[in-house]
């Protein structure tokens, strides 16, 4: 594995071109972007005030800044530098933006979520959406990107509106059956949307494109339900994370639990890996140090980790959530599919340093990863069967299925990395610690 030099970010705002090709970053007002392979800067742009959200076009071509603070999105162009636009919501504010699919339409949400405004480049046409939904997701785009799902509040009741992108004319609306609608996502086949209730109720439902109820899912009642939702790449499975530390696996064809996976405190399941992480402190001795390394040479003191597997039955350590306190710290607060479909990878809040991973052709247990600190963020490679993840120390984690490693980031001074995710091609991970940004060159062959 090789690093590269360390460059400034702010606000962790980092992202990869969709094309790959290059990597743009925001320091507070500046948007710089770089060729991915030899870091150099292409472009500088300059914005109005301090970046709270950047994000690229999907065929490259323009980056959108925006500054919630002042109700302002600026796009720029790397084509055409010199060309730029502004978008000012005025005094109704801002509160989220976004590009749609087709890269020359912009939708801002507005403050209190009074409406959606669709802003064309190409037109300078404006369109609005009334009544969308505050919510934990409540916009979507279908991966083809031919459809948008929006929730919708109106007289106390939630609906759902599916619009086509290419005029955004109302394809279908219709009422949808929660109690308080939390999110909705597309399957990756872009036919079947699930729609899921506040944590109050345990419910997800499955509707067709034209709006037909599939399948209503309901795992319990009278305690609190659904904290995460995800596809399968396929669309073939449904992973739904609940507030009782289980994962329930649904299937595309009847909709119903295949099987479910538990997080117990104790892993006695004998075909599972449990991965634990030793840190070992290196001995220096007096005639290694010099002035020089004393300065600038941080590896000298860092930390050093290996892992090691742990015999079975395993102990998995395991905090008490406060059971008076909102949001507890407890349930399957995230789930990630490998892009091959063949693992899914948990984290249960109340055991924040172990990270889950299941095979699903097996549909058992593979291995748990046991780490000295609470696990950030966690991503799978989308070419091969490799998860990457970060725990906020100096260190960055592989898995595979060959097994783990542990790698120190050797750079000046200290790099905590608090997220991480990789490039398209699968070739590096992008590191962010909390004011700089680092690549991560990843050989192919690193796993074996």
């Amino acid at each position: 594995m090789n690093f590269s030099e360390v460059f400034k970010q702010s606000n962790q705002l980092c992202k990869v071109s969709p094309d790959g090709k290059y990597l743009a970053t925001c320091v507070q007002y500046r948007l710089v972007v770089r060729d991915i392979n030899s870091l150099q800067i292409v472009h500088l742009y300059t914005c109005l005030d301090q970046v709270m959200h950047m994000e690229w076009s999907s065929d490259s071509l323009f980056i959108l800044c925006a500054m919630y603070k002042r109700g302002l999105v600026q796009v720029w162009s790397l084509e055409q530098p010199d060309w730029h636009c502004k978008i000012d919501e005025g005094s109704i504010g801002l509160v989220s933006s976004r590009w749609s699919p087709d890269g020359r339409h912009i939708l801002n949400t507005t403050e209190f979520n009074l409406r959606v405004t669709v802003w064309s480049l190409c037109t300078k046409a404006v369109s609005y959406i009334k009544y969308p939904k505050a919510c934990q997701k409540g916009v979507d785009f279908s991966a083809d990107g031919r459809y948008m799902a929006l929730a919708e509040r109106r007289e106390c009741k939630d609906y759902i509106s599916v619009f086509v992108c290419d005029d955004w004319h109302l394809l279908r609306h219709f009422e949808s059956e929660t109690q308080d609608l939390a999110g909705l996502e597309w399957s990756p086949n872009s036919c079947v949307l699930a729609v899921w209730d506040s944590c109050l109720e345990y419910k997800i439902l499955l509707y067709s494109l034209d709006g037909r109820l599939l399948s209503l899912y309901s795992a319990y009642e009278w305690s609190l339900g659904i904290k995460s939702v995800a596809w399968s790449p396929s669309s073939q499975f449904l992973a739904v994370g609940s507030y009782d530390e289980k994962v329930r696996i649904l299937n595309h064809i009847t909709w119903k639990k295949i099987t479910e996976f538990e997080h117990p405190a104790t892993i006695i399941n004998t075909k599972a890996v449990v991965f634990k992480e030793v840190e070992k402190r290196p001995v220096v001795g007096s005639e290694d140090l010099s002035i020089h390394q004393l300065t600038v040479d941080n590896s000298l003191f860092s930390t050093q980790s290996k892992y090691e597997i742990t015999q079975l039955p395993a102990q998995v350590p395991v905090i008490k959530p406060d059971p008076d306190r909102a949001n507890p710290k407890i349930g399957i607060s995230t789930l990630a599919f490998s892009a091959d479909n063949r693992f899914l990878a948990t984290k249960n809040d109340n055991m924040p340093q172990s990270l889950w991973v299941w095979d699903m052709q097996r549909l058992s247990l593979l291995a748990v990863l046991e780490q000295t600190a609470p696990v950030r963020c966690f991503v799978w490679d989308p070419r091969r069967p490799r998860l990457a993840l970060c725990t906020g120390n100096t260190k960055v984690y592989l898995w595979s299925p060959a097994g783990c490693v542990s790698v120190n980031v050797p750079v000046e001074g200290s790099f905590q990395v608090q997220s991480l995710f990789w490039h398209c091609s699968g070739s590096s991970l992008v590191l962010l610690s909390k004011e700089h940004v680092c690549l991560c060159y990843v050989d192919a062959e690193e796993e074996k």
